[in-house]
């Protein structure tokens, strides 16, 4: 998407001696046909200067991606503000092209001769004027960096005051045109290579890491870019970033989408020590709850830690990589022969192909269905760590388990027949050795009445208070529900029915969470789960799907 990329970093500053245009990159003049047919063609007749916020004729000022139309001085005019805009979001629009930036007043570190203390430094980001809100607001903030860093070293050893007096004097020369003057300005200051760097940077990875005066680090992450490489041809806004670490759980896993060797040169000098103890018991098969135990790190730092490795596009959110989860070949996934993935694939594993090796989850598939018992633990390892390939590059996606309580209609039960008639038991059953002959006589019950003993009496009020017991767990619930879930052989086990009410009352099963989430919020092992699920499967409906808290990162638009 090229409204993300920048289409120029301008450097302009203010101070008592004027307003300069101090370096832009890049610095290579485009003209189009347009402004090319209008040159003069006479060379007797006087040079015009066009002004391109008054001219009806120029409608673009962007040719091949470059910034055109405009010279030095109009930029320098444009951009060296007045001090009352200092310190705020600078944004300026002029036809196509939309220029943001953030203003800075810096202290001298020394004074002018005119006796002046301070210095006005603007580092513009010319943009796609169609730029959404939350790109021109990530360039702000690339602006703001710049202009902090700049203050800081101009008050630790005058850094800002030195790379500014070196390209003025560099403009003094008396270059025949700008161009030279800007190359010698690249070799002299370092200010000018990190602009440069910037640049590049922010139109390729979106990932930005330089030092200011090899000094002060200037990073920053542009995510619309940035996750990009991974999610090709899909932007990925702040918003989306965000929604999705709101959804994170202590049972989420983070998935590296880099080796863990390249992410050390990732992390700064200054960089937090955590995350290096972080990465070293890191394990996609680990939950962040272990991870936060075995690396001895608080639970709520490792979601910061998390957090930054994903935004930053080193990371994304999954689930622990366990033999119960199921996984399934994304509907977006680019499995074609020719993909660029297979050869890739065969780097990483030779002697295996890509497409043989996903055609096995072309049906929702688990781990625990293709562990062969009898095979060598080389070999699982070796499963493990294709699946973990296959979902770094977004081949597979995960699908949950979700459950939806359907109560059953009152069809089946006979007109005027009593709830508590249903679950009456026959006392012959319970009573001691049964006495009754092989073949009773149906009018036995009738005709030779019994004296009802101790132990009777004693069966009828337990069953009376078990009862009770069962329908005080589902007083809440409509009559004609009660009715079927009675006719439930599982409701005569007091913990099943106490935990299917409880479940329904916390609203787990209305389709809208998974096992895994039920599992961590009421302390639950699967296996309970599951037994509950087939006991009460006439009222309990399941179905398949992925997680759409995460599921937008495992999805292309290719």
């Amino acid at each position: 998407m090229m409204e993300v990329s920048p289409l120029s970093l301008i450097l302009v500053k203010s101070d008592s001696k004027g307003d300069r245009l101090l370096f832009r990159y890049p610095y290579h003049i485009q003209e189009s046909d347009e402004c090319a047919s209008t040159q003069r063609k006479n060379p007797y007749t006087l040079p015009t200067t066009e002004d391109p916020l008054q001219s009806a004729q120029l409608t673009s000022n962007i040719i091949k991606g470059y910034l055109t139309g405009f010279s030095d001085e109009v930029l320098s005019s444009l951009f060296a503000v007045k001090i009352e805009l200092c310190d705020k979001n600078f944004e300026l629009k002029v036809n196509d092209v939309r220029f943001v930036g953030f203003p800075t007043q810096i202290p001298l570190m020394k004074k002018l001769k005119d006796g002046s203390g301070y210095m006005l430094i603007n580092m513009i980001i010319a943009l796609h004027a169609v730029a959404s809100p939350s790109v021109v607001q990530c360039y702000h903030e690339v602006s703001k960096k710049m202009g902090i860093a700049l203050r800081f070293e101009e008050k630790r050893c005058g850094y800002a005051s030195e790379q500014t007096q070196l390209m003025t004097a560099s403009h003094d020369e008396g270059f025949q045109n700008t161009k030279e003057a800007f190359n010698i300005i690249l070799e002299k200051c370092s200010l000018a290579r990190n602009i440069k760097k910037m640049y590049y940077d922010l139109c390729g990875t979106g990932l930005v890491n330089v030092y200011i005066n090899r000094w002060i680090p200037l990073s920053y992450c542009l995510p619309q870019k940035a996750h990009q490489w991974h999610l090709q041809g899909k932007i990925v806004e702040p918003e989306d970033i965000y929604k999705c670490l709101s959804a994170l759980r202590p049972y989420h896993s983070m998935l590296l989408l880099y080796p863990v060797s390249d992410l050390h040169d990732f992390i700064p000098l200054d960089g937090s020590p955590t995350l290096i103890r972080l990465l070293s018991q890191y394990s996609p098969l680990k939950n962040l709850q272990t991870l936060s135990a075995d690396s001895d790190i608080t639970l709520n730092h490792v979601f910061e830690l998390t957090a930054h490795l994903f935004y930053w596009a080193k990371a994304t959110i999954i689930f622990p990589i366990c033999s119960a989860n199921k996984y399934v070949i994304s509907p977006d996934a680019p499995v074609h022969r020719d993909s660029p993935l297979v050869e890739k694939f065969s780097e990483e594993f030779p002697g295996y192909n890509l497409l043989q090796v996903i055609s096995e989850y072309s049906l929702p598939t688990s781990l625990g269905q293709k562990y062969n018992p009898l095979c060598h633990p080389s070999e699982q390892s070796h499963l493990v760590k294709t699946l973990i390939w296959m979902l770094q590059h977004h081949l597979l996606i995960q699908l949950h388990t979700y459950i939806q309580y359907m109560p059953l209609d009152n069809m089946a039960k006979p007109a005027g027949e009593s709830l508590k008639l249903q679950n009456t038991p026959n006392p012959e059953l319970e009573s001691g050795p049964s006495t009754v002959p092989d073949t009773p006589d149906p009018r036995s019950e009738v005709d030779q009445p019994r004296m009802m003993n101790f132990s009777d009496l004693t069966f009828i009020s337990l069953d009376d208070e078990k009862q009770e017991y069962q329908e005080e767990l589902l007083l809440d619930f409509p009559d004609e529900e009660r009715s079927s879930i009675f006719r439930i052989p599982a409701t005569n086990n007091p913990e099943d029915l106490r935990l299917f009410a409880k479940l329904c009352r916390k609203k787990y099963f209305q389709g809208e969470h998974h096992i895994e989430e039920i599992m961590y919020h009421e302390n639950l092992r699967r296996s309970q789960v599951l037994q509950l699920l087939d006991k009460f499967r006439d009222v309990l409906l399941t179905y398949e799907t992925e997680d759409p808290s995460i599921s937008m990162f495992s999805s292309f638009d290719w």
